[in-house]
């Protein structure tokens, strides 16, 4: 976990029910669940095997031991977790560094709450290597934390992720907003107990308790996200 936490940004005005956002990466704040597909067709063409596209619906979403390991018993290829997943993060790499394309709505959401110095971060079932490159790109000062899948002992669908964040703000999870677009990771936010707005991305998540679900970051603001921790939304 890495954060630049100013005490400013941790003191939330007396009252207010918000006390931070949460926000996925892949699929969520930026268009990249697609070149996760990529990187894993190519690199098992290297290896001599075709994806099954009927995979991709697995896989999408998921922490990188869990969609990497089900690929190899998938096609019985002869590498291990470890050598598979340098291979997958290197041709993942390639790709980004051609660009990363901001989801519908994220730009705007990102700049209104840094405008309000609302605490943000990061929280992402992605390596840390992965979520730096992209922030690169996106912007680090939009974050003032950032949870990566391989600095937690058990990463999404477990709450361990956003318990973290949660944490690392000195914020009550039930006083905190996640943004996720996959099954995988709303479980996750839903068990740390925060409230949660899916975006589905690849397959359709139903709303539920304390979850709403939205077409696009699009119709997500602050207000939006207040509503939601207040019940008034």
């Amino acid at each position: 976990m890495t954060s630049t936490v100013p005490a400013s940004l941790i003191r939330t005005a007396e009252g207010a029910a918000l006390q931070a956002v949460f926000l996925d990466m892949d699929g969520t704040l930026v268009d990249t669940e697609g070149f996760w597909w990529e990187a894993e067709v190519a690199v098992f063409a290297d290896l001599g095997h075709r994806l099954d596209k009927a995979w991709k619906d697995v896989v999408v979403g998921g922490p990188m031991t869990r969609s990497a390991g089900y690929l190899i018993e998938a096609t019985g290829a002869d590498i291990t977790l470890p050598e598979l997943t340098v291979l997958l993060n290197d041709r993942f790499e390639e790709r980004i560094d051609r660009g990363v394309p901001l989801m519908p709505g994220a730009a705007r959401l990102l700049a209104e709450l840094v405008a309000h110095e609302v605490p943000t971060a990061l929280v992402s079932a992605s390596h840390r290597r992965i979520i730096d490159r992209v922030l690169d790109s996106v912007g680090h000062h939009h974050f003032s934390l950032t949870v990566a899948g391989d600095e937690v002992s058990r990463t999404k669908p477990h709450p361990e992720p956003y318990l973290t964040a949660a944490s690392g703000f000195g914020a009550a999870p039930g006083r905190c907003a996640v943004i996720e677009d996959t099954a995988t990771g709303v479980a996750a936010a839903e068990a740390a107990g925060c409230w949660v707005v899916a975006v589905p991305s690849v397959a359709p998540i139903a709303p539920a308790s304390g979850r709403v679900v939205v077409d696009s970051l699009e119709e997500v603001d602050l207000a939006f996200l207040r509503g939601l921790v207040t019940g008034t939304h």
